[in-house]
């Protein structure tokens, strides 16, 4: 007779339960210390347990993936199709239901990519993070010089724009009169405002506060984009090493370019078995609305929260494409949004 184990994973516990189709129950709580971790794996190769579900929030899960893998059949189980009604739920109780649903056959694994593609994702998430990081580096910079009522960012397009970075080095630097800082400016600029807006619009008062600030903050600005660097490089050894096929393919769809292809593929990986149809994938992706009705009255049509990483990629991409002269999307985008 197989036996099944379910495990409610926090950050600092694990509640593990073991049971049979014979009525064997085993429940234990262990602490996340590898200790610990190595005690739970020796449990359950000691109980002959073959398989395994967990369910766990955050990241706390990753870990014990990696412990027991190679030992079980192992399957990461969403907790909203799993949710037991309110009102007499422990966490040993969750343990116990996770199993009883897995030796059921009512759960299916979500998808976990192989460690090449966890590697690759953790580069190319922190690299979408560092994008958020520069964008708030660059809007305290434009208010640090409101302060000193600077307001050269009402006359370009781009706050993180190179004219704006050579007004920032000529302030650090002690330029700080207009005329000093109206070389920084493009002519294109000029020629579009006329040179004395520019410089009306650089003339501002600066205290040794002020420069500071300012210095600080650029100092911030160009670590975030030296990670950035550091993380696309590691992006295309990875690609170039093992997953070159697969970007050489993804970069001939229209819209998407190396770095894009990138994404998609951490995100994707490069075995798609787990996903059954394309419209399973579109789902995962959080791009396909849902069905939610009741008495012939549809409630809602929003699309579910999804892999909000993989979703942006897609979308930038698909505005890309519509704006290629040898695409038709974005005909079609404007067909579709007249009857929508």
């Amino acid at each position: 007779m197989e036996r099944y184990c379910g495990l409610d994973v926090h950050k600092d516990s694990v509640f593990m339960c073991i049971i049979d189709g014979f009525g064997f129950k085993k429940e234990h709580k262990f602490s996340t210390l590898t200790s610990d971790l190595l005690l739970l794996r020796d449990t359950l190769v000691a109980s002959e347990v073959r398989y395994v579900a967990m369910e766990s929030t955050s990241i706390y899960w990753i870990f014990i993936w990696r412990l027991l893998v190679d030992s079980f059949d192992v399957k990461l189980v969403n907790p909203l199709f799993i949710k037991q009604l309110p009102g007499r739920k422990t966490d040993i109780k969750d343990a116990h239901w996770i199993a009883t649903v897995l030796m059921k056959g009512l759960v299916c694994g979500s998808y976990v990519p192989s460690q090449a593609i966890q590697s690759l994702r953790q580069y190319e998430r922190y690299y979408s993070r560092l994008n958020k990081k520069i964008v708030d580096c660059e809007q305290f910079i434009d208010m640090q010089l409101q302060r000193c009522n600077i307001r050269f960012s009402n006359y370009i397009s781009d706050i993180g724009s190179q004219a704006m970075r050579k007004v920032l080095k000529s302030i650090i630097a002690g330029n700080t009169t207009s005329v000093e800082l109206l070389a920084c400016a493009h002519t294109r600029t000029k020629n579009k405002h006329g040179v004395a807006v520019i410089q009306e619009s650089l003339n501002g008062v600066f205290e040794q506060v002020d420069v500071d600030m300012l210095k600080l903050l650029v100092e911030e600005l160009e670590m975030h984009e030296r990670q950035q660097e550091e993380c696309l490089m590691k992006m295309v050894g990875i690609c170039n090493e093992s997953y070159a096929d697969p970007i050489s393919l993804l970069v001939t769809i229209p819209g998407i370019r190396q770095q894009s292809a990138m994404t998609i593929l951490a995100e994707l990986g490069n075995d798609l078995s787990a996903f059954k149809t394309s419209s399973s994938l579109v789902g995962w992706a959080g791009l396909r609305p849902r069905n939610e009705e009741s008495a012939g009255r549809i409630k809602s049509r929003k699309t579910m929260h999804g892999n909000k990483f993989l979703r942006v990629i897609l979308v930038q991409c698909a505005w890309a494409a519509s704006r290629m002269k040898s695409s038709r999307l974005g005909v079609k985008f404007q067909e579709l949004k007249k009857r929508m």
